[in-house]
């Protein structure tokens, strides 16, 4: 039987120390019996280990001007949806590495 992950992706205006700082206090404070807690960290990734020893990914590294987020989890999917919601997004980034154009407004 193989482990099907889900990982999930954003783009925030923080730097990736914030985004691990931030990932260590939302998963061992703000999700109370889901708790978990750093196992391994580098400046640009943290694993966490959490309820019956399930794994969470984090992966933060710079990109187009932007902190690139990636976090992966067989049992956390929820969880890491409301840490990204926490972060600030960064603008989108089109095709050719430059943000698109803001929509006119008709008036």
């Amino acid at each position: 039987m193989t482990q099907r992950r889900t990982m999930q992706e954003m783009r925030t205006t923080l730097a990736p120390s914030q985004v691990l700082a931030a990932a260590r206090e939302f998963f061992s404070r703000r999700a109370s019996i889901y708790a978990a807690y750093p196992e391994q960290e580098s400046a640009h990734h943290l694993t966490l280990r959490g309820q019956g020893g399930e794994e969470i990914t984090l992966a933060a590294i710079p990109r187009d001007g932007a902190t690139l987020v990636t976090a992966g989890s067989y049992m956390f999917d929820a969880h890491i949806a409301r840490f990204f919601a926490t972060l600030p997004r960064a603008a989108e980034v089109a095709v050719g590495g430059t943000a698109p154009a803001p929509a006119e407004v008709a008036g």
